[in-house]
């Protein structure tokens, strides 16, 4: 899992062209902003291509970075803001394959898992959804998901345990039924 962590210095080696650190801050991040595009757009397809375009804006705008120790934050910012623009525009495709993805994996245990849990997460609003995606993927601070969604940080804490408390009770009745 990550931790949050991201080598600032990543960052300002990419301003100065360097592949290779474009290349380990992908391997670094990649699911990390999949999955946080994802609990924006609920579309696997959509989020592919918000993660993609996440990174060239990245690698293309990392001259205008300005280190502050947060460059998980940062590119959060930016799958965000892109996540907003394609909702805006009207570009994100309906999720007509919700399980697609899953159904590849030979272990009907981990799809099984996957399921239960993608449907306990459609139950929380836009907001716990990113809270807890955020929380659970990066291991970002509440302080930092709040600057990253622009929401105080009581505001942060107070969705974040309600959302835990919503899942727990989802997963508790569909492990009863």
């Amino acid at each position: 899992m990550n931790t949050g962590y991201v080598d600032e210095n990543l960052i300002i080696r990419m301003s100065a062209g360097d592949g290779a650190a474009f290349r380990e801050l992908y391997e670094q991040t990649s699911s990390t902003v999949y999955g946080f595009a994802l609990s924006i757009l609920k579309n696997t397809h959509d989020a592919e291509d918000v993660m993609h375009d996440a990174f060239i804006k990245a690698y293309t705008s990392a001259v205008t970075y300005k280190p502050m120790g947060k460059p998980l934050a940062w590119m959060l910012t930016i799958v965000r803001n892109l996540c907003y623009t394609r909702m805006r525009t009207g570009g994100v495709c309906e999720d007509i394959s919700k399980y697609e993805d899953l159904v590849r994996s030979d272990d009907h245990g981990a799809v099984l898992d996957r399921i239960v849990l993608q449907e306990a997460l459609s139950k929380l609003d836009f907001e716990e959804r990113q809270i807890v995606v955020l929380h659970s993927l990066t291991g970002l601070k509440h302080r930092e998901i709040a600057e990253i969604l622009e929401l105080p940080v009581g505001t942060v804490l107070s969705k974040y345990n309600r959302s835990i408390r919503k899942l727990k009770k989802q997963l508790e009745e569909k492990g009863g039924e």
